[in-house]
């Protein structure tokens, strides 16, 4: 069973692209990626909405997915989310083999 988690992460004035560009840059997204179960974390942008990042996570498990949100990342991630002042609305599918 695969998860997969669209986060849309919404700012003012070109925040969330520059929390996605510190992601990218302090090295967190390459952590992520490294984790046991993370099969996809990318960030992409929607042409229609330029104060909206769209963040899609994938995790080969639920248990792999919990893991992450106890890491110390978690707190790195809202620090962040929390200095650019960004409002979340998150989306989960679960695709069963």
């Amino acid at each position: 069973m695969n998860l997969t988690i669209n986060i849309y992460y919404t700012g003012e004035n070109g925040s969330a692209k520059k929390f996605a560009e510190e992601m990218v840059s302090s090295g967190i997204v390459d952590r992520v990626r490294g984790e046991k179960g993370n099969l996809k974390y990318e960030y992409f942008f929607p042409m229609d909405d330029p104060e909206t990042v769209l963040l899609i996570d994938r995790w080969e498990s639920q248990e792999a997915l919990d893991e992450h949100h106890k890491s110390p990342m978690m707190k790195e991630i809202a620090d962040l989310r929390d200095k650019y002042h960004l409002h979340m609305r998150v989306e989960q599918f679960v695709e069963r083999k």
